[in-house]
């Protein structure tokens, strides 16, 4: 395997979530089989035994601390108690940082909040943080960043004029998808997060955002490039974009020119806008 296949798949354990190793040295696999077959082997040689048969003895209860640590939906009514509290971005930024209704907030280092500028006319929200956005406390600054600071500059625009979130400030342990609770706990945080910013012009990136922003089960695909309107919970209107997400456009860059097509829209949205 030479350098560059080597760095391309130490990217990829990056992305899975494969951040840590757990030994020194890496451990032989094939002489572990060989091993392992010639003990099988030896063992199929030697006399069966009877064993004898185990008594089913019932399964201890689970103590009660440890139901009291799952998210239910009392969490999800707390965390709309907190966020409708919030009368600006440091009031809110403090609760999500002492919030601890939600699972994902134990395993992560960091609770990611937002990056750019929150007087900007457009607002973009993710999914969750990665591997690098966890490490960083701050949204979009791994690879799938990089690409959306590319896509940003194609139409004017930068770190400085616009403002990212994501509706989950955690980051999920291994890259996993979020839950549907996980997701309704932190809904509140977001959409109270969307109403203190009030951009003119908001873009869900990917499926899950777009999803729960808008309210639909639609795919992203069918729902790209087509106007839609979020509406905050005191009932404010705004236009949104729904694109692909960066590290969707990473995995499938045929489809860069449909976020192209997209961005294009945003552009035009904001020159109308001012």
């Amino acid at each position: 395997m030479d350098s560059a296949e080597l760095r391309e798949l130490l990217t990829f354990y990056a992305d899975a979530g494969v951040d840590e190793p757990l030994m020194d040295e890496a451990p032989d696999r094939f002489q572990e089989t060989r091993a392992e077959a010639e003990k099988r082997a030896a063992q199929r040689q030697q006399p069966t035994q009877q064993k004898p048969v185990a008594t089913m003895q019932p399964r201890p209860a689970a103590p009660a601390a440890a139901k009291a640590a799952v998210p239910d939906d009392a969490q999800a009514a707390r965390a709309r108690e907190i966020a409708r509290s919030a009368e600006n971005l440091d009031t809110l930024r403090e609760q999500l940082t002492g919030f601890d209704g939600c699972n994902l907030k134990t395993t992560a280092k960091n609770t990611v909040f937002a990056d750019g500028n929150p007087q900007a006319s457009v607002m973009f929200v993710g999914e969750a943080p990665g591997r690098d956005e966890d490490i960083q406390g701050l949204p979009f600054v791994g690879r799938s960043g990089k690409l959306l600071d590319r896509m940003l500059a194609a139409i004017g625009l930068d770190r400085t004029t616009v403002y990212i979130s994501n509706v989950i400030p955690w980051r999920p342990p291994g890259n996993r998808d979020p839950s549907p609770l996980e997701t309704e706990i932190c809904r509140p945080f977001i959409e109270r997060h969307i109403e203190l910013v009030a951009p003119k012009v908001l873009v869900t990136l990917g499926n899950p955002s777009t999803k729960l922003l808008l309210n639909t089960q639609t795919g992203i695909m069918r729902m790209r490039g087509n106007w839609a309107i979020h509406k905050t919970p005191s009932g404010i209107e705004i236009p949104t974009m729904p694109t692909l997400h960066p590290a969707y456009l990473l995995r499938n860059p045929a489809h860069k020119k449909l976020a192209w097509q997209d961005f294009l829209q945003i552009k035009l949205k904001l020159e109308s806008a001012h």
